[in-house]
C-alpha cells in the first residue's frame, strides 16, 4: 500500500489546501496522473502521483489545510481492480459459510480487495447529508458542477451518473470549479454570470478573482482569506532567511559582450514569422543550461551532502500577477533546441500568470536563472533557493564602451552574476561556469 502525502513544493512551503481530488476511491491512477489540485501561497498547483495503482482511501476533504508530509490518500499498488458496484452487494447466506473463523495472516488478494470494492460501490455522503455515487462525483467534477445542487433520482435521493448528465444539459448549470464557486458565493456573486476562461467554458478561481477586481474597482480591495500577497511574502521570507542562514554564499560577476548573440538572433528572427521568433531570454536560458551541463558542480541539490543532477532542469524566474516570483522548471533544457526552449518559456509564463503549474515544475529545478533586464536593472545578485546550490543573474543588455581585441568600441553588453554554495563549489569552479556561459553566447550557433 502506497501512502500519498502532501508534497513539499519548495523550501518555503509548510502546508497546502486541497482544492479538489481528480479521482475517486476505486479509480486506477497511473504514474504521472494529476491526482489533485493543491492551493499554496504561490498559487494552485496540479500535483502528479508517481505510483500506479487503485485508490483505496481518500483521507482528506477538499478545503482542508494539510501540513507537508501528512498522508492524504492510500493507493493499492497491488493493482487490484475496482469491482463493479453490482459485485459489491454481499450475499447474506455465503457470508456465513466462509471458512475463516480464526484470524490468519493477511493476504492482500483477499483482505484488501473488498475494502476497495465496498468503498467504490458505496454512495459517498455529501455535505448536506445527501449521497452521490463515486461515478456521479467524478463526472460532476469533470463538468464543473456542484454535486450538492444536483437532484438525485436514486433510492433515498442518491445522485446517480445520469442525474449529473441531465444537470449538465440544463442551461442554469454553469461549469464552475469547486474553489471558484466557493469564492463567488462568499463574495455574493452568481458564478453563472462570470466570464469563463477554463477548459470547456469552465469558470475558474482566476475568473472569479478577475470579476471581483472589476466589480469592486471603486472600493478598497478586501484582504484575501488566506492572506493573499502577505502569505506569499511570508513564504518567500522564510525560504530566503533559511538560505542566507544556512548556505555560505559566494558571489561572482562578469560583463559579457552579447553583441554577436543579439545580431545572430535578429538575423534569425528576420527569416521567421512573429510566432516563431526568439527572445533574448531563450538564448540566455539555453546558454546557462548548457554551461550547467558542462560544470555539474553547480547543478544539483545539497541535502546531507551534494547530489549532482545529470539532467538540467532550469528554474526560470517569472513574476506573478499578484506580486512575488516563482521559478518553475524548464525540464531537460540542455537537450532542447532553441525553438523548443522558446516554446517551453512561453508555456510556463502563460501558466504562471494563469495560476496552473505542476508540482514537478516547482520541485525539480536544479539551478535557477533570474533576470531583471526588462526592468532596466544592470546587475542582480540572487539568493540561492534551497536545496539548489547556485543561481545565475542576468542584467539588462546595454550599449557601453567596451575593449575587445585591443580596440575600444561601443558594444552591447550584459552583467552576469553567479551566487554559489561554498559547501559545494568555489570561485574557480564558478569562474569556469561563467566562462562557459560566455562561450555559448559568443557562439550562438552552438545553442
Amino acid at each position: 500500500m502506497f501512502e500519498f502525502k502532501m508534497p513539499s513544493m519548495g523550501a518555503d512551503m509548510e502546508n497546502g489546501v486541497l482544492v479538489q481530488w481528480n479521482f475517486a476511491v476505486g479509480d486506477r491512477v497511473e504514474d504521472g496522473d494529476i491526482i489533485c489540485e493543491i492551493e499554496t501561497a504561490k498559487g494552485n498547483i496540479d500535483v502528479e502521483i508517481w505510483e500506479g495503482g487503485v485508490i483505496a482511501e481518500l483521507l482528506v476533504e477538499p478545503g482542508a489545510k494539510i501540513p507537508v508530509g501528512d498522508v492524504m490518500a492510500r493507493i493499492d499498488t497491488g493493482g487490484a481492480p475496482a469491482v463493479e458496484p453490482a459485485a459489491a452487494e454481499p450475499p447474506a447466506p455465503p457470508a456465513k459459510s466462509e471458512p475463516e473463523p480464526e484470524p490468519a495472516p493477511p493476504q492482500p488478494s483477499r483482505s484488501e480487495q473488498p475494502t476497495v470494492a465496498l468503498s467504490a460501490a458505496r454512495p459517498v455522503p455529501a455535505a448536506d447529508g445527501h449521497s452521490a455515487s463515486p461515478a456521479a462525483r467524478r463526472r460532476a467534477a469533470e463538468l464543473g458542477i456542484d454535486i450538492d445542487t444536483v437532484i438525485g433520482s436514486g433510492p433515498g435521493g442518491v445522485v446517480k451518473l445520469e442525474d449529473v448528465e441531465h444537470a449538465a444539459e440544463q442551461p442554469h448549470h454553469r461549469r464552475v470549479t469547486p474553489v471558484a464557486r466557493k469564492m463567488a458565493v462568499a463574495a455574493g456573486i452568481n458564478p453563472d454570470g462570470i466570464e469563463a476562461s477554463g477548459a470547456h467554458d469552465t469558470v475558474t478561481k482566476a475568473d472569479v478573482e478577475r470579476a471581483l477586481g472589476v466589480t469592486s474597482r471603486s472600493a478598497t480591495p478586501a484582504p484575501a482569506a488566506d492572506g493573499g500577497e502577505n502569505a506569499l511574502r511570508d513564504a518567500i521570507a522564510r525560504a530566503m532567511a533559511k538560505s542566507k542562514r544556512e548556505i555560505p554564499h559566494y558571489y561572482l560577476k562578469s560583463t559579457f559582450d552579447v553583441s554577436e548573440a543579439m545580431r545572430w538572433m535578429e538575423a534569425r528572427n528576420a527569416e521567421h514569422g512573429v510566432a516563431e521568433r526568439l527572445v533574448f531570454g531563450a538564448l540566455i536560458a539555453k546558454a546557462v543550461a548548457l554551461a550547467a551541463h558542462d560544470v555539474p558542480e553547480v547543478n544539483g541539490f545539497y541535502e546531507n551532502g551534494f547530489r549532482a543532477s545529470e539532467a538540467v532542469h532550469l528554474g526560470f524566474a517569472v513574476a506573478m500577477r499578484g506580486g512575488g516570483v516563482v521559478a518553475p522548471a524548464l525540464h531537460d533544457l540542455a537537450s532542447k533546441s532553441l525553438d523548443e526552449a522558446m516554446a517551453a518559456i512561453k508555456d510556463v509564463v502563460r501558466r504562471v500568470r494563469g495560476g496552473k503549474l505542476r508540482s514537478s515544475e516547482m520541485t525539480d529545478p536544479t539551478i535557477t536563472l533570474t533576470s531583471l533586464g526588462d526592468q532596466g536593472v544592470d546587475t542582480v545578485f540572487g539568493v540561492i533557493y534551497p536545496p539548489q546550490v547556485a543561481i545565475v543573474g542576468f542584467g539588462s543588455p546595454r550599449e557601453i564602451p567596451f575593449a575587445r581585441d585591443g580596440m575600444i568600441g561601443v558594444h552591447t553588453c550584459a552583467d552576469v552574476t553567479l551566487s554559489g554554495d561554498h559547501r559545494v563549489s568555489d570561485g574557480l569552479t564558478g569562474a569556469r561556469f561563467l566562462q562557459r556561459i560566455e562561450h555559448y553566447l559568443s557562439h550562438p550557433e552552438e545553442l
